[in-house]
């Protein structure tokens, strides 16, 4: 389409510089191949599935994708344990639990390992050889890297600061994601403890003439004005993810679905549900528990316990303790299937562009 050639587009034989997100628990193989369908970016998240589950929904998405497939896994640093901490926070989980009937577990687990401890899941990339694989929550480790790129396959990785962009760079990356503080789900930053509020057009602006990488920007682009917005910045790409989550096939649960298209809604960071800062959709769960980070287990420890109270909750008809991911941009164009979305969103963004 008219002004939406990009390094992104070229390199990948896109019709749309934009890339569906690849959001744990409710992006899946129909969704990429939707998206695709309409000559954008479709993606799947594999970090929080097991080995075979990822190695099955890779599989899907390559033989119902019919354009590029991205596969999104994580690299977060092993958590740091510290059984006082846990112990302090089930007991602060523990009425919450008692409310439906359930004591909170005796221990907790690191619910999912990062992607430098999973071989098979290393190997399962390297036998399906998605065009693309991104990564959050830092740099992969640098063999990975290696056998990645001799296999064809464009590496993204997600940013929040021109440091980061840089390192990401250094290590081998095709392309950055940017990502603004406006995003939902969780923050990427290397290092949480020196992450910094930027919003997309601030942080666009930071990476712009200072990468050679292309730049591909995330947070708040919900519609086809702000991703007008964003290319005219310098962006190569967007990503957009909240825009997603109601669509029919995407796997977000019908009270999320719910949450997304009340209006007007509220979105907030916090760290109680995983360890780690992640925007949502404020709810009780964030109003009774959201602490000073030094509170909460590490992620992904602290989502275990998070995840099992939501599991009792929804047991018991309640879904107030559900993590319910969204950005803090108003998804206007909610509801419709992803193909339709994204060439709605398609158009806006030319009539924007022109």
């Amino acid at each position: 389409m008219r002004g939406m050639r990009t390094r992104l587009t070229d390199r990948l034989g896109l019709d749309l510089p934009l890339i569906q997100a690849p959001m744990a628990g409710v992006s899946t193989p129909a969704l990429a191949a939707a998206a695709s369908r309409a000559g954008a970016l479709g993606s799947i998240a594999v970090g929080a599935a097991t080995d075979a589950a990822a190695e099955r929904a890779i599989a899907e998405a390559m033989a119902c994708c019919p354009g590029p497939l991205n596969v999104n896994v994580f690299t977060h640093p092993a958590p740091r344990r510290d059984a006082d901490r846990e112990r302090a926070w089930l007991e602060r989980l523990a009425p919450a639990f008692a409310e439906f009937g359930v004591k909170p577990p005796e221990a907790l687990a690191a619910t999912y390992p990062t992607f430098d401890d999973r071989p098979a899941l290393l190997d399962a990339l390297l036998t399906h050889r998605p065009a693309v694989v991104s990564f959050h929550f830092g740099l992969p480790d640098a063999r990975a890297v290696r056998a990645l790129k001799a296999a064809g396959v464009m590496l993204l990785l997600t940013v929040t600061s021109l440091a980061e962009a840089r390192r990401a760079e250094a290590a081998g990356m095709d392309a950055v994601v940017a990502q603004g503080w406006e995003a939902g789900g969780h923050r990427g930053a290397f290092e949480p403890e020196h992450d910094r509020p930027l919003d997309t057009r601030a942080l666009l602006a930071a990476l712009r003439g200072r990468v050679a990488v292309p730049v591909i920007a995330a947070g708040g682009i919900t519609d086809g004005a702000a991703m007008a917005a964003a290319l005219a910045a310098g962006a190569a790409g967007v990503q957009l993810g909240s825009a997603f989550v109601a669509c029919p096939e995407s796997a977000a649960g019908a009270a999320h679905r719910a949450a997304m298209s009340h209006r007007p809604w509220q979105t907030v960071m916090t760290p109680a549900f995983s360890g780690r800062l992640a925007r949502g959709i404020r709810n009780r769960f964030i109003d009774e528990f959201d602490a000073a980070e030094s509170a909460v287990p590490d992620y992904p420890v602290a989502y275990d316990a998070a995840k099992r109270l939501a599991a009792a909750a929804v047991a018991g008809g309640c879904h107030d303790f559900d993590a319910m991911w969204a950005g803090a941009s108003p998804v206007t164009l909610a509801g419709v299937g992803a193909e339709d979305l994204i060439r709605q969103i398609a158009a806006q963004a030319e009539v924007g562009a022109g």
